[in-house]
């Protein structure tokens, strides 16, 4: 088998509370191909967003590691870490982060401006991935002007411009009413299967997990593989 894109072993993290000590992951072993669409599922706590968040390289495990595209994540400082992350890393939150003053497409060209594409490459890029997201005609307007769904869908759009390695998702759904998430759980899965983009998602939702190729349960620091989907229909 091909070696995974995503390595972690032994991974825990302790947060401290005072003289509490709170451990989010305990011995976390996961291993993640380039491919794969991973569900990560669990109760409120459970680590879910820790080991999002720890993938992303926006924070540091306490112990054991993870290594992503052959980098030790916990070697990088701050700054190597946001160069990694903007080289590589697509996120997509729950609450979208749009900025209101902004269009459609200059929200999805943001991440384009620390690059050194031309006007017209940054139009070429933010065309193509509003039209990924169905999303072509929304491109003059503002968030204010879109329902959540289509606001959830210019998130996904701005994830993908940069043309990530992967793509993270945390509770991508969580805002949006049963139509507007199935929109765009299709949109993620069109991603994972027609691009091969590689996705990790975290959700409560059991109807968004049957999007993965493979769910994943956490539960007090604790990570148990628990479904092999199919492929959905």
């Amino acid at each position: 088998m091909n070696k995974p894109l995503i390595e972690i072993n032994e991974l825990g993290k302790v947060f401290h509370r005072g003289t509490v000590e709170i451990r989010a992951l305990d011995g976390i072993d996961l291993s993640i191909h380039a491919g794969e669409f991973v569900c990560l599922m669990g109760p409120s706590g459970s680590g879910k967003s820790t080991l999002l968040n720890i993938i992303a390289g926006i924070d540091y495990a306490t112990e054991g590691e993870a290594v992503v595209l052959d980098t030790d994540l916990s070697s990088l400082n701050e700054d190597g870490q946001a160069t990694w992350r903007n080289q590589h890393v697509g996120f997509v939150f729950q609450h979208f982060n749009l900025i209101p003053v902004l269009t459609a497409f200059e929200n999805v060209e943001l991440p384009l401006l620390l690059t050194s594409l031309s006007r017209k490459e940054r139009r070429e890029h933010v065309e193509t991935a509003l039209r990924v997201v169905g999303l072509t005609d929304r491109m003059e307007h503002y968030p204010r002007q879109l329902s959540g769904g289509q606001e959830q869908r210019v998130a996904i759009a701005r994830a993908i411009v940069t043309d990530p390695t992967f793509i993270l998702a945390d509770e991508p759904t969580g805002d949006l009413d049963a139509e507007s998430a199935q929109e765009v759980l299709e949109v993620l899965s069109t991603l994972n299967s027609e691009f091969g983009k590689t996705i990790i998602m975290v959700t409560h939702d059991p109807r968004a997990a049957e999007f993965a190729s493979v769910t994943y349960h956490l539960d007090k620091g604790l990570l148990t593989k628990t479904v092999l989907n199919g492929s959905h229909s």
